[in-house]
């Protein structure tokens, strides 16, 4: 990722449906959300909602697949953790033990071989 593509991510990001909307769809995981339920529960009308969503598109945070009728948006985790090692590529001075807290907090985030199907999606 570059200066631009991290810009681009921020921007994204800067605008607080497009933000709950992001992070609704990394508690859903892998399975992703149809676009109105997205909708439904942030509380956004359907065509604000797949706007919003189509900046976190263009900025490579989420993906969209079609299933049927519906439009399925799922967070890109490769995206996240390119925006993520962007951030972090010079992190600490050459001092791992200096971000020991970062990685401390990263790490249960999904562990191995969970499910990760969040049982309440809008929390």
């Amino acid at each position: 990722m570059d200066i631009t593509q991290a810009l681009t991510a921020f921007a994204a990001l800067s605008q607080p449906l497009r933000l709950d909307a992001f992070r609704l769809l990394i508690k859903a995981g892998a399975t992703g959300m149809a676009a109105g339920d997205i909708a439904v529960a942030l509380g956004a009308k359907p065509n604000t909602t797949s706007q919003n969503l189509a900046h976190l598109v263009q900025a490579r945070l989420i993906f969209s697949t079609r299933a049927g009728r519906s439009i399925i948006y799922t967070a890109d985790m490769q995206g996240l953790s390119a925006l993520l090692h962007f951030l972090l590529e010079d992190c600490c001075g050459g001092r791992p033990d200096a971000c020991a807290s970062l990685i401390e907090t990263l790490a249960p985030c999904c562990p191995p071989n969970s499910q990760n199907t969040p049982k309440d999606l809008t929390s």
